[in-house]
């Protein structure tokens, strides 16, 4: 191995990674989605370093999802998008059942201030969406004493993540707004596991249905109060529900589905 092979096999990755991190702060403090990174030939420049360094740089920042890579065209900077975290979340609730009480913690704090807000900050848009996501919620419940298809189900939770996301974004606060849009496929997931505690401890999704409304009520009062304390009472008879389907689970005989 000649010396310029083995300064390229150890130097070459630190200083693409350097190159990564200068690239990222400049995207994400000077620099809005859709725009486009300099040319690889002024960016060795820039940086003083080559252009294979730069290539892999940017390889690493459209690992991270700050860049959109297309061939023959420069770089672009990626609308962010929480994909990563869903991923983590969602991995987390599988693998782990510690992580669905983690899940509730994050909620407690992010959703009661997000119903908090939004009973300050809603507007008709916001109010509406909220309604809106409720309805698609009692529509799928079906007629009374009516067992509940899967596709039922999927579309029950799915308007109950939707409610949840509708409130934070209702809230103003675009930060929470993002977290919610991220939080949606883990959030499923773990309705499907919290509903057989639900079911279990003698609730039905009418009962969930109530408690939604209890929260958009208080939100149209404008009681932002009232909106926290409702939507802080829900999520802990969610963390109860939780811990009913999962000791269920644990006194299944082993091999039983």
């Amino acid at each position: 191995m000649t010396p310029l092979d083995a300064e390229h096999r150890h130097d070459q990755p630190t200083a693409a990674m350097a190159v990564a991190d200068a690239l990222a702060e400049t995207i994400l403090t000077e620099m809005a989605p859709g725009m486009s990174l300099p040319s690889e030939a002024e960016l060795a420049t820039h940086h003083d370093v080559s252009r294979l360094t730069i290539r892999e740089a940017v390889k690493l920042l459209e690992g991270r999802g700050l860049l959109a890579l297309a061939r023959g065209r420069k770089a672009v900077v990626r609308q962010p998008d929480g994909a990563a975290f869903a991923d983590f979340l969602t991995s987390v609730i599988r693998y782990d059942p510690k992580g669905l009480f983690d899940l509730i913690e994050v909620r407690l704090s992010l959703e009661v201030q997000s119903a908090t807000l939004a009973a300050k900050r809603a507007t008709r848009a916001g109010i509406a969406a909220i309604e809106g996501e409720l309805q698609g919620m009692r529509d799928m419940l079906g007629a009374p004493g009516q067992e509940m298809s899967y596709e039922q189900e999927h579309g029950f939770h799915t308007h109950d993540v939707g409610f949840h996301e509708a409130v934070a974004l209702a809230s103003g606060n675009r930060v929470l707004g993002f977290l919610f849009e991220a939080m949606g496929r883990p959030l499923r997931e773990g309705f499907f596991i919290s509903r057989r505690g639900h079911e279990h401890r003698g609730h039905t999704l009418a009962d969930t249905v109530i408690a939604h409304q209890r929260i958009l009520d208080c939100i149209k009062d404008g009681n932002g109060r009232a909106a926290g304390e409702a939507m802080r009472m829900h999520l802990k008879d969610t963390e109860r529900d939780i811990r009913v389907a999962l000791s269920q689970l644990a006194l299944r005989p082993s091999g039983r589905p």
